[in-house]
């Protein structure tokens, strides 16, 4: 029998991108990684049930709006610890999950009455974040939708409790958000956005899940009803007394006494309990993947296990993942896979078939290092663990298809343009410590760069010369990943010249053919992406418009430390 360290050793080989980040040592050998913070208390993982979110399910009635409060209020997330203060959208964590119908709008009122003080350190140094500014200010964006720009969530469309509102706040604010969900069959996440605290807000529990479904999907068969469920990933740290811990930096940067350049908690909490079981039954159950962690990377594999979820053995005996669908929506046909590597902000659709599994455990477990790839922080395993010990309560009738919905490719052609696009970080001098991430070699107030016209397509090149794994963002958009290439990085900080040290590499499995609006840029590579920069159906846009969204890291640390940039759609 192997030791669990050996299984998960074992499973670390077979990670996808692994072998990228051994191209590129020398730079990852030079970041700095902050020293390892630990809760102060040690919780027993499996002892609690996962809890299932509320669900809003929209009517599909023109003009129908929902309200949903921004609340302070308290949970259980270990049965060891008190109640935690947490924020929550309707008051609760995660939020409750929405679902609306492809093609019919649907518009969120966006309510807070969290109060007047911040649970969490605020960094004053923090563009966005100054101390003039009041200390709770929230925006919500529907993460992957594509929206009108006042309805996005632009990161200074911010408001409190009590009316005030940031520079863009008189036009986006305080009316509802409408969502066309002119889109696919898909999962979204709603979260805050606001700039400089966004790490903080969504930290603070403000993330929850949203639905699109349309008739293709149902056509499928796929697993639903109390068979489908929604799994939010996200790791924390906590106090003796149950309340969150977010650290403060030591011996940091001059230039930011506060803000660490990411978080990485002890423990991983799923839809808001650490390391819960979930009784299942012997039969076909779809999970509804996001990882909303604020830095952490997940590479996820099952393993037999008993009942107190202790890894038995070595086994290949285990149930696969079939993947569905991802970000943008379903694949073209399942892909199945024994592992899952899901970064920040993306989306996994998969299917997990436990019928021929009555009376056994399943414990499911991170081995991704963190920082991804490099590591050098705590290394938090225990994520959930399944016991199939529910009686059969019907004959399962669901079905996984050998083909999935239809894919229409993007082709580059001579006039599509390409943008390189730097990714990049500056480092203090002494001992490689991260001071500030940039794209496009500049902070999110200088002027706007990226310009594409409405319904053209484009490709965004994103040139890597950090040592870090970049989850990448792009709103409004799905994108189709083309491929991925090693440069020589030296060369290119030298003399801005792009020298290639290997041929273009495929996409993962289960990128391409895929849609995706969230990308990890490795370290030392050219990661190319197309996308066609279509606006909703029907949108009232008059020629020469200039429609303002915005790109970024999902790190949120990075994302809060200028690591996003505006770009405009002309119309």
């Amino acid at each position: 029998m192997l030791s669990r360290r050996r299984l998960l050793q074992r499973g670390l080989t077979t990670a996808a991108g692994f072998t990228l980040s051994k191209t590129v040592p020398a730079m990852q050998q030079a970041m700095a990684s902050p020293a390892q913070v630990r809760s102060g208390v040690k919780l027993t993982p499996y002892v609690d049930a996962l809890p299932i979110p509320p669900t809003i399910r929209a009517t599909g009635k023109p003009a129908e709006v929902i309200d949903i409060e921004m609340r302070q209020f308290q949970q259980k997330v270990h049965r060891d610890l008190p109640p935690t203060t947490l924020w929550g959208y309707d008051g609760c964590w995660p939020g409750p999950t929405i679902e609306a119908e492809g093609g019919k709008p649907l518009s969120v009122n966006w309510i807070s009455k969290l109060p007047s003080t911040h649970l969490l350190p605020i960094d004053h140094s923090i563009h966005g974040a100054e101390s003039s500014l009041p200390a709770v200010r929230n925006v919500a964006h529907l993460h992957g939708a594509c929206t009108m720009p006042d309805d996005d969530g632009y990161p200074e469309a911010w408001f409190t409790a009590q009316g005030e509102h940031g520079p863009h706040g008189s036009k986006f604010n305080p009316r509802p958000s409408a969502y066309p969900n002119c889109q696919p069959s898909t999962a979204l996440w709603y979260h805050d956005h606001c700039l400089g605290i966004t790490r903080l807000n969504v930290y603070a529990g403000l993330a929850g899940t949203y639905l699109i479904r349309d008739d293709a999907e149902r056509a499928l068969n796929l697993p639903q009803g109390d068979f489908e469920i929604p799994l939010m990933l996200q790791d924390r740290l906590f106090h003796h007394d149950g309340s969150l811990f977010y650290p403060k930096v030591v011996n940091g940067p001059k230039e930011h006494p506060v803000w660490i350049q990411e978080f990485y908690g002890d423990y991983n909490c799923v839809n808001g309990k650490v390391a819960p079981f979930l009784e299942v039954e012997p039969r076909k159950y779809r999970f509804r993947i996001v990882n909303a962690a604020n830095a952490r990377f997940y590479h996820l594999r099952l393993f037999n296990s008993n009942a107190a979820g202790k890894v038995q053995n070595d086994s290949l005996d285990v149930p696969s993942f079939q993947q569905v669908g991802t970000d943008g929506g379903l694949l073209p046909a399942p892909l199945e896979l024994h592992y899952l590597l899901i970064g920040p902000a993306e989306r996994f659709d998969i299917v997990v078939d436990f019928s021929s599994c009555e009376g056994k455990s399943f414990s499911l477990v991170n081995d991704a290092p963190a920082p991804y790839t490099m590591g050098g922080q705590y290394l938090t395993e225990d994520v959930m663990l399944f016991k199939v010990t529910k009686p059969l309560s019907g004959r399962d009738t669901s079905v996984v298809p050998e083909t999935l919905v239809p894919f229409e490719p993007l082709s580059p052609n001579y006039e599509t343009r390409e943008r390189l696009l730097l990714v990049s970080e500056k480092e203090r001098p002494s001992d490689g410590y991260v001071i500030i991430g940039l794209l496009g070699n500049a902070r999110w107030h200088e002027p706007i760069t990226e310009d594409p016209k409405a319904g053209s397509t484009e490709i965004w090149s994103f040139v890597n010369t950090t040592g870090d794994v970049h989850p990448l963002h792009v709103h409004l958009v799905r994108f189709q990943v083309l491929n991925r290439q090693a440069f020589d990085v030296p060369t290119y900080q030298q003399t801005g010249k792009l020298v290639f040290t290997g041929k273009p590499m495929a996409p993962e499995s289960n990128e391409r053919p895929a849609y995706k609006d969230t990308i990890k840029s490795y370290p030392g590579y050219v990661t190319r992406v197309i996308m066609r920069f279509d606006l909703p159906h029907g949108a009232p846009v008059s020629p020469g418009d200039e429609l303002l969204y915005v790109w970024h890291c999902h790190i949120l640390e990075h994302e809060d430390n200028e690591m996003m940039r505006p770009y405009k759609v002309v119309v």
